[in-house]
């Protein structure tokens, strides 16, 4: 699956909050999650970790500053999450249509941000090829 350094360890002297680790841990219950620590400069401390199952993103978690995640989301469901909560956003260069944003600080609940986060996986997951999920199915299987 991870390294421990994907698997939800301290990245560079980081100490994200119980919130984002909780996220983290979420996500990487996911099967075939791979997460990859990302940084804007070579040596430089990661700024997020962008998690993908079968090489495709489906969540960003933020190391640094604001503790939030970004996740894949149906496009009607993305906008009434935006009028419900003010915790949920646009904050990335993504297609704002398809992607939200989660304060995890917030206003959000707990449990609705991990539900956000399986909906998030399984958009991804139902855009796979027949033989991706095979792939998954035998790679997760055992």
């Amino acid at each position: 699956m991870g390294s421990a350094k994907e698997k939800g360890a301290t990245v560079a002297g980081q100490n994200p909050g119980k919130r984002t680790a909780d996220v983290r841990a979420w996500i990487e219950a996911k099967p075939g999650a791979q997460g990859r620590p990302y940084s804007p400069r070579k040596g430089a401390p990661p700024l997020v970790v962008i998690y993908k199952v079968m090489g495709k993103m489906f969540a960003i978690v933020s190391l640094r500053g604001v503790e939030d995640v970004i996740l894949k989301c149906d496009p009607l469901l993305a906008e009434a999450l935006r009028e419900e909560y003010d915790g949920v956003g646009h904050r990335s260069h993504l297609d704002r249509r398809f992607w939200i944003s989660v304060r995890l600080d917030a206003d959000v609940p707990a449990k609705e941000i991990e539900r956000l986060v399986s909906l998030s996986y399984d958009l991804v997951c139902a855009g796979l090829s027949a033989k991706q999920r095979a792939e998954l199915e035998r790679s997760t299987a055992g």
